[in-house]
């Protein structure tokens, strides 16, 4: 069995690397994190051109109008705009796609409440898909909620309380209790549609980590190459050279279990991608800036956006202390069985 990508999905990856390239160059990235204002951070324009290209609408069927791809190629776009950086709240919209009208278009940019908590880009969201596995349990059943929040109607709406963000390219708000004027959506696939709506989130989050953590080792290595100090570059030092082998080796660990994870779906393998990506993204943006120096420190730097919105994202639909309950869950499962019920894959 060949798991390398197909031509078919390298032809789709380049051509996202080069949307993103033309339409979120550095420039880009620079202005979202000296925006004195969070919520201009996102971009409408470029939100609607990624719902034409098929971002949003990747995993919909084609009389649905989308392209009928699976979880793996949406794997590799949301690696890639992890790699960019891209700001807004993509999870979200993506899952929606097909079940909010607008979201798979990029005509609505719809955020996520995954129980009380944080909640992302609320003043500029059109509509908050609610997805909280507790209320589901209360409630019996396993359908997630949407509240239309127009018109920067977001923070009045839930009482949402802005918040500092780590990341100053994601405008945070916290919420203290979930709406109750919030109608169901229909379910979504035979295995239920919360939990794996939320499953499917805390992969494509992972898959975001993964693009970062790429991005700080590629950053590490040009500047290892290029910075010289005692009339040779930095990357002859050996201490270096370690720095850049451990990160590479994080990389490549966690993409293995991304992917994996993308075509087996289960809790336990998302869960341990998860792990794995978020501990690759944070410590490899770490090991970056140890590589740049002092240099690495200052605002001009590309660094510390990457380590701030990996520590932002480690927090977000599976946090590390849920992915090893899930890890501990499969562990204690009988033979051959998962805790949710379901067969080992290629079992």
């Amino acid at each position: 069995m060949d798991f390398r990508p197909s031509h078919d999905q390298r032809t789709l990856v380049a051509g996202m690397r080069a949307l993103l390239a033309a339409r979120f160059p550095r420039e880009k990235l620079r202005e979202s994190v000296d925006a004195e204002v969070p919520e201009n951070t996102l971009d409408r324009s470029l939100w609607r051109e990624l719902g034409k290209c098929g971002f949003f609408s990747l995993r919909l069927s084609e009389k649905d109008g989308g392209a009928g791809l699976g979880l793996p190629e949406a794997v590799f776009l949301f690696e890639e705009a992890g790699r960019h950086l891209l700001p807004g709240p993509l999870v979200a919209t993506h899952l929606a796609a097909g079940l909010i009208p607008g979201a798979a278009e990029g005509e609505t940019v719809v955020t996520a409440l995954e129980g009380p908590g944080m909640v992302e880009h609320l003043s500029v969201a059109d509509a908050v898909l609610v997805m909280d596995l507790v209320m589901d349990l209360v409630m019996g059943g396993d359908c997630p909620r949407v509240l239309e929040v127009t018109g920067a109607r977001g923070p009045q709406a839930l009482q949402g309380r802005p918040l500092w963000s780590v990341d100053p390219t994601t405008p945070l708000h916290h919420v203290e209790r979930l709406p109750k004027d919030v109608r169901e959506l229909p379910l979504v696939g035979a295995d239920g549609g919360t939990v794996r709506l939320c499953r499917e989130a805390a992969l494509l989050t992972a898959a975001q980590q993964l693009g970062s953590a790429g991005r700080t080792l590629d950053m590490a290595v040009s500047h290892a190459k290029s910075r010289r100090q005692f009339g040779r570059p930095i990357g002859a030092f050996q201490a270096v050279q370690h720095l850049c082998a451990q990160m590479l080796a994080r990389t490549e660990l966690a993409r293995v279990s991304v992917y994996a994870a993308s075509l087996t779906a289960t809790e336990s393998d998302i869960a341990g991608a998860k792990l794995l990506a978020d501990e690759a993204a944070i410590r490899n943006a770490r090991d970056c800036l140890q590589v740049h120096g002092g240099m690495g420190f200052t605002w001009e730097a590309d660094v510390h956006p990457h380590l701030k919105r990996a520590w932002l994202r480690r927090t977000q639909w599976q946090s590390a202390d849920e992915a090893e309950e899930a890890l501990t869950r499969a562990l204690l499962a009988p033979p051959g069985e998962l805790p949710d019920g379901n067969r080992e894959p290629f079992e």
